[in-house]
């Protein structure tokens, strides 16, 4: 997907990791309700927010209308941060305040009843999406860099400036975006999008081949490393630390420490080539996909994709591909470790690592897809969340996954349904966090019923 359906960079928490295709849309899905109990379902109050959970699972409005939400972290107190982007991408004035916003429950009632606002103001950037706690720490992307703030457990707006923690990051073209995690030994893994589709001569124009070699890998398309205990570190080439990775908005430490990310797949396979590809070829590929992050490997992109119905990496045609027959050097690539349909817009990752969740969800990942804005001729997909059972230190099977939260879009799903989301998040007790970015709402979702 491009950055029209692009990004919640999970973070570390204290306690706990913050925060799959099948050839035609859902087909391989295991029912959600497999994630339900067999006991009887507590009943939740209210409508759950107008989403639709398995059994057992209760969904509240926790705030609304606070901006264009994007990737949020709980901190051990309670207080839920969420990053915030405004400005031209969304053709709306930035939010009054900061582009931060502090969200507390100081009632017990499950809704924020004071929201606070801090960092970067109308005029002098336009927030973004990555933000995590680390060493006692809140980490924030803002604009062209990830600053930090010393939390105090007492205020939930920090009182100290801001210290500069890596600075310079590109944030041209296609995919601006500088979603992160950071591990617990520090590492702060940062996502650099690519500008473009398919790193061709001419971005997105008809049959406009590809740059051989394509000189934005050394700068974009990847994934960083640098040392959160450190400030006023530059962004250069040679922090690289995986490429060959067109857009990884959800990014997440495993409970065991592996890093993963998701995989927004290409888009305009019909469009810029109509000889090699049907209409509902380009509709149903390529995949989406979730991917093992390791030092140094390299994941395809711009001369390969994920072709979901062969279950394999083929060769791109702006690179000599043929329709998905060619693989070439995409053989050695690495592949994902779980797909999804395409067009999805895997926005958010989290893994779960709570005990108030049934076990069978306790170390799977939960992706929040933030719905097509292209998927013609078929509906647009997405705008749900879902969760992938893990079985040991992956996935339980690679195109295996459930919808877990519903009903983002109301009546269609489309770019300009109510509701699209973004980011989750993991609370101290269990509970998880899910933002919009199309109304500035962010649910909370508690398990009320049956055994775990």
């Amino acid at each position: 997907m491009t950055g029209r359906a692009s990004v919640l960079g999970s973070t570390i928490l204290l306690a706990c990791a913050g925060l799959i295709s099948c050839g035609k849309t859902e087909a391989s899905s295991t029912p959600a309700a497999t994630g339900a109990s067999a006991a009887p379902e507590a009943k939740c109050a209210g409508d759950n927010g107008g989403l639709t959970l398995p059994a057992g699972f209760c969904a509240t409005i926790f705030a609304d209308g606070i901006g264009h939400a994007r990737h949020a972290v709980v901190d051990s107190n309670g207080v839920v941060y969420v990053n915030t982007w405004s400005g031209s991408y969304y053709n709306t004035p930035p939010h009054e305040g900061g582009f931060v916003v502090a969200l507390r429950d100081t009632n017990s009632d499950g809704r924020a009843d004071a929201v606070s606002r801090f960092g970067a103001t109308p005029g002098k950037g336009s927030g973004g999406t990555g933000i995590g706690i680390y060493n006692g720490n809140l980490y924030v992307e803002e604009g062209k860099t990830i600053v930090r703030y010393a939390l105090d457990g007492a205020n939930p707006v920090p009182t100290a400036a801001a210290q500069t923690v890596i600075s310079g990051l590109p944030v041209n073209g296609d995919h601006p975006m500088h979603p992160f995690a950071i591990d617990g030994a520090g590492n702060l893994y940062v996502d650099l999008g690519t500008a473009t589709n398919a790193c061709q001569l001419q971005n997105r124009v008809l049959q406009s081949p590809g740059h051989k070699p394509c000189t934005e890998l050394e700068t974009r398309g990847g994934i960083w490393r640098y040392d959160a205990n450190k400030t006023n570190q530059q962004f250069s080439a040679a922090g690289r630390y995986a490429t060959g990775i067109r857009n990884a908005v959800g990014i997440a430490i495993a409970p065991g420490g592996q890093l993963y990310s998701t995989q927004h797949g290409r888009d305009q396979l019909y469009e810029n080539w109509p000889k090699l590809y049907t209409a509902e070829q380009g509709q149903n590929l390529p995949a989406e996909e979730l991917l093992r992050i390791d030092a140094g490997a390299d994941y395809g992109w711009p001369a390969c994709y994920y072709d979901n119905v062969q279950k394999k990496l083929v060769l791109a045609p702006e690179y000599g591909g043929d329709g998905g027959k060619a693989v070439g050097d995409c053989a050695a690539k690495k592949n994902p470790v779980a797909y999804f349909p395409a067009h999805w817009a895997p926005d958010g990752l989290m893994f779960y690592s709570g005990k108030s969740f049934p076990a069978r969800y306790q170390g799977g990942a939960f992706i929040a897809f933030h719905g097509s804005w292209n998927r013609a001729p078929g509906p647009q997909g997405g705008y749900l969340v879902a969760f992938v059972p893990f079985s040991g230190a992956g996935p339980a099977a690679a195109s295996t996954f459930e919808t877990f939260a519903d009903g983002f879009a109301g009546a269609r799903k489309s770019p300009a349904a109510p509701h699209r989301p973004v980011g989750l998040a993991q609370a101290r007790d269990g509970a998880i966090y899910v933002t919009d970015d199309q109304g500035g709402r962010v649910w909370r979702i508690t398990y009320n019923g049956g055994s775990r």
